[in-house]
């Protein structure tokens, strides 16, 4: 049998809706250039219906035998992750004292320099040269200035995921991030191309704490690999009551 280096379980999940969300909705069903939001990003809160959802994936945590459950949490900096981890954790009755519990930059959200708080209609109006641009380079290699292309994400998300199949093998661990970093993560433990994640992406926005979920098999591969269980899982906000939601947390130009 193979030296085991990933864990045995990995979950990845967004954080449950934002005030962001809500904002950004609101400005694009209005027609507007600019979400009205005030705080930075890495300081919106989570909207109460995000609280709603944060609870309800929790108890789904908490209803699994106490030896699934998992062992590590890393968060993203940003509140709303901050604050959907802190209420899964509460909600699933995981005390972080019996946990390893960590707050990593490296999953924050990708940046978005100065198009942030743009909606559609703002980017074209305000830099039609950057929609230009990008639709020609193509989101993947894109990078608006000031922020970040998903290959930006990728190169910091790689670092993550060595520190975390070296010092977490065969521990159950959680993810809290956001939306791109989701599927940047599935890029990587994957090995999706280009083609292939954009796809993804092109067909439906990550859903507000949907749960993706990989188990460590040793048969796969030379060494093992992580084969996915869940993508985008929702049954628990469902059986909840919470409505699910699938709003990106910052404008972008038309997905090509």
């Amino acid at each position: 049998m193979p030296e085991q280096k990933w864990p045995q379980w990995l979950w990845v999940v967004r954080h449950g809706q934002s005030a962001g969300n809500v904002a950004r909705e609101r400005a694009e069903a209005a027609g507007h250039h600019l979400i009205d939001i005030a705080a930075r990003d890495m300081d919106v809160p989570l909207s109460p219906l995000g609280e709603q959802q944060a609870d309800a994936v929790g108890r789904w945590f908490g209803d699994l035998p106490r030896d699934e459950r998992p062992s590590i949490v890393l968060d993203s900096p940003y509140l709303r992750a901050q604050a959907t981890a802190h209420r899964l954790l509460a909600a699933a009755g995981i005390s972080r004292d019996d946990i390893t519990f960590q707050c990593d930059e490296r999953l924050r959200e990708k940046e978005f320099g100065i198009l942030d708080r743009l909606t559609v209609l703002g980017i074209r109006q305000k830099y039609p040269e950057l929609a230009e641009q990008r639709a020609h380079v193509g989101k993947f290699y894109f990078r608006p200035p000031g922020g970040e292309s998903w290959c930006d994400v990728i190169l910091r998300l790689r670092s993550a995921i060595e520190m975390i199949t070296r010092e977490y093998r065969r521990e159950r661990v959680l993810v809290v991030a956001h939306q791109v970093t989701v599927n940047c993560m599935r890029y990587l433990i994957e090995g999706k191309s280009e083609a292939e994640i954009l796809d993804i992406d092109r067909q439906a926005d990550v859903p507000n704490c949907g749960v993706t979920a990989y188990e460590y098999d040793p048969g796969r591969g030379l060494h093992g690999q992580m084969v996915p269980r869940l993508i985008n899982f929702v049954s628990p906000l469902t059986q909840a009551g919470a409505p699910v939601t699938a709003a990106p947390d910052v404008p972008a130009a038309p997905k090509p």
